[in-house]
């Protein structure tokens, strides 16, 4: 199953994290190749983007279900492919170094069936570094702004 941990550490207090992270508007939008998504409750949230996996290009469909919301420190979440099972899972951690640092940290495991489904984690294998790299940077500069709010 190809997976993927990133770590940053971040000036910026752990309950502005929190308050960023807990509503699906701050962060969904910033995942490369988004389209739109749609925060159904708490804890289901539907969202589209443009997949580029380099042979494999599709507009995907996900459901994200939130396992657990542990506030202020660690948020997990499900994924399924729209009218399909299980395909994987992850979380985001918030750890405080001191009263205005914060160690995030997001992994993410996702594992393709079917026909196509050994190619897809092949070609997730290589795609998932490089994307969860854009996602942290897109969110630490995007705290930085919410941060000044």
């Amino acid at each position: 199953m190809p997976s993927e941990i990133q770590q940053i550490e971040l000036d910026i207090p752990i309950k502005v994290i929190w308050d960023f992270a807990r509503d699906a508007n701050n962060w969904a939008p910033l995942v490369p190749g988004y389209i739109q998504h749609e925060q159904i409750n708490d804890h289901l949230i539907t969202w589209e983007f443009k997949s580029d996996l380099g042979i494999m290009k599709k507009k995907v469909g996900l459901v994200i279900n939130i396992k657990e919301w542990n506030e202020p420190t660690k948020v997990s979440f499900e994924l399924r492919r729209t009218n399909e099972k299980y395909i994987g899972e992850g979380y985001f951690e918030a750890q405080v170094l001191n009263k205005n640092k914060t160690l995030l940290t997001g992994y993410i495991e996702i594992n393709a069936s079917g026909a196509l489904g050994s190619l897809a984690n092949s070609l997730f294998k290589n795609a998932i570094p490089k994307s969860t790299e854009e996602v942290a940077a897109a969110i630490s500069s995007k705290l930085e702004e919410f941060k000044q709010k």
